[in-house]
């Protein structure tokens, strides 16, 4: 957890859950209009703060030591 390999790969991991949740609740909208952007917002930023945690809970794979 205290390499730089580990945070590399917990951030790219947590930037592709932001997207990921951004994108679904984007989607929840009939048209772009009725997007709640403050919902959005609050959604990803806290998928990206649980990946973080997850990350230094569980690990990560692709950061494992060889």
């Amino acid at each position: 957890m205290k390499t730089k390999e580990f945070w590399k790969a917990a951030a790219i991991r947590a930037l592709r859950t932001v997207a990921q949740t951004a994108i679904a609740t984007i989607g929840t909208a009939a048209v772009m209009s009725e997007v709640n952007w403050a919902v959005v917002g609050s959604a990803s930023l806290l998928a990206g703060i649980l990946s973080v945690l997850t990350s230094i809970a569980t690990g990560l794979p692709e950061a494992e030591e060889k």
